[in-house]
């Protein structure tokens, strides 16, 4: 194996967990935002007012992406064997 295959092995790897991640993480963020803004707004400072709406969010969001997650490592994982047997 090269230099060059194993970049392109480590790019895909990092372009797999960028887009496994997105959804939860794109979840966290709006969600956090909304209840900063709210909290900013109405001036409650309650600290679990922050962590149980984006852990409710991230856990609906991950059952529902579920399907897209186990299909993008599935292919990966399927890429990569098949790198594997034609290591020369």
């Amino acid at each position: 194996m090269e230099a060059v295959d194993i970049i392109n092995v480590v790019r895909d790897g990092i372009k797999v967990l960028m887009l496994v991640s997105a959804p939860m993480m794109a979840t966290a963020l709006v969600v956090g935002l909304t209840v900063s803004l709210l909290q900013a707004l109405t001036q409650i400072q309650e600290m679990t007012l922050t962590f149980v709406p984006k852990i409710i969010a991230m856990f609906v969001v991950m059952m529902l992406a579920f399907p897209f997650m186990l299909q993008v490592l599935h292919d990966f994982t399927d890429e990569l064997f098949v790198r594997i047997e034609n290591i020369e």
